[in-house]
């Protein structure tokens, strides 16, 4: 397909990790994320068409309401996520909101990781296969720093921190 996805890693899904019963879940979450070494964040939404980055993974922690997200590009896989849930997302790897009710999301990026966006096109495609292999994996979970489900399931190494 046009998007490249990624075979190397899997999309991470956490459910209901995020403390969201204050005023203000946006700063609880981008402080988490920015203690967990995430940052170059930003409070949105999520793209109603399909896209994703080459240059950097990326984490959305949902702050309020719900969506559906589309994974994979258009015949991917279709998650439900609500407030609460978080969904590490690796470089290449398409996504799309494709249905939304009161929804804010935060995003951030590894430290040092600066993203682009790219859509479902050849041009974006060449471009994202020579980005795609310079990507590091990220030092710490953006949730649970040197705890998470990052340092196992992404750990090319094979081994188990």
């Amino acid at each position: 397909g046009l998007i490249p996805n990624n075979a190397e890693l899997p999309l991470i899904v956490y459910r209901n990790v995020l403390d969201v019963s204050g005023r203000d879940p946006e700063s609880a979450i981008l402080a988490r994320f920015h203690a967990n070494g995430w940052g170059n964040s930003w409070v949105d939404g999520i793209f109603p068409f399909h896209h994703y980055h080459s240059t950097a993974h990326e984490v959305l922690g949902m702050a309020r309401g719900r969506a559906k997200v589309r994974f994979r590009g258009p015949g991917g896989i279709l998650l439900p996520v609500r407030a609460g849930d978080a969904v590490l997302i690796p470089a290449g790897v398409g996504h799309c909101r494709v249905d939304a009710a009161d929804l804010s999301v935060v995003g951030a990026y590894p430290q040092g990781q600066d993203w682009d966006l790219l859509r479902a096109n050849m041009l974006d495609r060449a471009r994202a296969l020579q980005n795609l292999a310079h990507v590091p994996l990220p030092e710490s979970d953006p949730l649970f720093a040197n705890r998470g489900p990052v340092h196992h399931y992404w750990n090319k190494t094979g081994d188990i921190s």
